[in-house]
């Protein structure tokens, strides 16, 4: 499978712990998304931890190189190829919704590159997106044809399409100024028509049944309580595929991160701190 090298932000603990200098946490952002989305909690996890946080641009977002093939076997096996290229070991992998799903999907598919996970609002299941995503494309191909040069003209047309601000303002952070142009107009720098294809299959998982692979080392899944990306009825599944599984609920909708970030820093800190 022909892999992309990802765009990636180091963030450097204060003061590293000695045995964990090779033993990163590497943080993966959701669809649309990108690395700057995790530019706080990856310098707070570094500072309490002590350990180095790569967060890092999946294929088709941020700064990294584009690619046709836009599904969860790629995406993982684009960060297994990050883990040796650094010559990482004993790696923590948190994922955000797309980024969770990839983290799984690599966790079962090569588990020696894992060491644990934490999952935020996904699971190891089959669903199907939410009908926004396609929404949000729609909108987002609007905003490409009008040429526009400044965010505001660009939320204007964003907003018939998504209410909430926070969220238009987290899709409108993927415009940047296009090269190609006359240096003023703003374009997306994800490639729309890739993530428009990929829509129909980013809900799905690429495991299917747990009595083939499993996951046996720890797997914290946070949920936001008012989100239903992970309803109960899956719990048993993520059991089944991450025995050794914790759950925490987070008070958050989807974006539980951004939402309550210090709800989110103490779960994944009180999991990742070493049990004595």
């Amino acid at each position: 499978m022909a892999t992309v090298s990802l765009a990636y932000d180091l963030h450097e603990p204060p003061t590293p712990v000695a045995d964990k200098q090779t033993a990163p946490i590497i943080v993966m952002h959701g669809l649309f998304g990108s690395k700057k989305n995790n530019r706080t909690i990856s310098k707070v996890l570094a500072r309490d931890l002590g350990r180095h946080v790569y967060a890092v641009d999946l294929r088709n977002h941020g700064d990294s190189p584009h690619n046709d093939r836009h599904d969860y076997p790629a995406m993982a096996a684009d960060v297994a190829d990050f883990i040796r290229q650094h010559g990482l070991k004993d790696s923590t992998l948190i994922g955000h919704s797309m980024g969770a799903k990839t983290a799984l999907a690599l966790a079962l598919h090569e588990p020696d590159l894992v060491a644990d996970l934490v999952a935020v609002d996904n699971a190891p299941v089959d669903v199907r997106l939410g009908s926004d995503f396609a929404r949000y494309i729609q909108a987002m191909k609007k905003i490409d044809a009008a040429d526009v040069t400044r965010q505001a003209e660009a939320d204007k047309i964003l907003e018939p399409y998504e209410k909430s601000l926070a969220v238009r303002q987290f899709l409108l952070g993927n415009l940047h100024r296009s090269a190609d142009g006359d240096g003023k107009t703003q374009k997306f720098r994800v490639p729309l028509p890739i993530l428009a294809k990929a829509l129909d299959h980013l809900g799905d998982f690429p495991f299917k049944d747990p009595g083939e692979v499993r996951f046996l080392k720890p797997a914290l899944f946070v949920r936001g309580t008012k989100s239903k990306y992970v309803p109960d009825e899956v719990i048993p599944l993520i059991g089944q595929f991450f025995p050794k599984f914790e759950l925490v609920d987070i008070e958050a909708g989807h974006w539980v991160i951004s939402e309550n970030p210090e709800a989110f820093r103490q779960a994944v800190i009180r999991f990742l701190e070493p049990k004595e």
